[in-house]
C-alpha cells in the first residue's frame, strides 16, 4: 500500500543540504560550520517563523538553532549548524506560526492610530502570560511576566502599555523561548560527519 506523505499547516519544501533528495546523507567534518536552508511559507498574514533541529549519534535531540529569513519576502530562511562529533546525525526544519510577532504588527499599527487599542493590549497581556509559561525559571520569566501586568494595567496610557512589551529584555527573552503554535516538522535529512582528516 503507498503512504501519502502529510503536509502540515506551514509546509517546509526545498530543505538543503540534501543529497538524492536525503536518500544519501549530506557530509560535514567535526567542527565544520555550514548553513541549512528552506522554503517555509504559509496562507495568510500570520507570521512564521523556523528553526533547525539536530539530532546526534546518540539520538539526543539537540537544543533548536533558530533560523531566519534570508530574505524579505522570498520565504527562504536559513542557519548555520556546527556538528560536533564524528558520526550519523540528522537535521530536520521545523516551521511554526509566530503569535507573538504577528500580535506586535497589528498591535502597533492600531495602537498608533487608536483603534480598538484596549482591547488589543488586553490581547498582548494575555498572549506574554502564555508565552512566560513557556520560559523557564530565572531566564527572564519574570521580564515577560511584568511585560504582561503593564499590557493589563489600563490606568497606563495605551502607549506606554504597548511599549512595555517591545524592550530589547523582552525581545532577547522571546528570542531565546519562543512561542511556537502550529509546529510543522519537515523530514529528517541524514547527516554524515567524519573526522577533519576526511577532508
Amino acid at each position: 500500500m503507498k503512504t501519502t506523505r502529510t503536509i502540515g499547516r506551514i509546509p517546509v519544501r526545498d530543505v538543503r543540504p540534501a543529497v538524492e533528495c536525503g536518500r544519501r546523507p549530506a557530509k560535514a567534518v567535526v567542527g565544520e560550520t555550514f548553513e541549512v536552508t528552506a522554503t517555509v511559507f504559509r496562507e495568510g498574514h500570520e507570521a512564521v517563523a523556523a528553526n533547525v533541529v539536530l539530532k546526534d549519534p546518540e539520538g539526543r535531540r539537540r537544543p533548536f538553532i533558530p533560523m531566519r529569513e534570508l530574505a524579505p519576502g522570498t520565504d527562504r530562511w536559513g542557519a548555520e549548524i556546527t556538528p560536533d562529533t564524528v558520526g550519523r546525525w540528522t537535521y530536520r526544519v521545523e516551521a511554526w506560526s509566530d503569535p507573538v510577532t504577528t500580535w506586535r504588527r497589528y498591535a502597533r499599527l492600531k495602537v498608533h492610530a487608536g483603534i480598538d487599542a484596549g482591547l488589543v493590549l488586553e490581547e498582548g497581556g494575555d498572549l506574554y502570560e502564555r508565552a512566560a509559561a513557556k520560559v523557564p525559571k530565572g531566564d527572564g520569566r519574570s521580564a515577560v511576566l511584568a511585560a504582561a501586568k503593564r499590557l493589563h494595567d489600563d490606568s497606563l496610557p495605551c502607549a506606554t502599555r504597548l511599549a512595555a512589551a517591545l524592550t530589547p529584555e523582552v525581545d532577547a527573552v522571546l528570542a531565546r523561548h519562543p512561542l511556537r503554535d502550529l509546529v510543522t516538522p519537515g523530514d529528517p535529512m541524514p547527516l554524515l560527519v567524519e573526522r577533519e582528516r576526511a577532508l
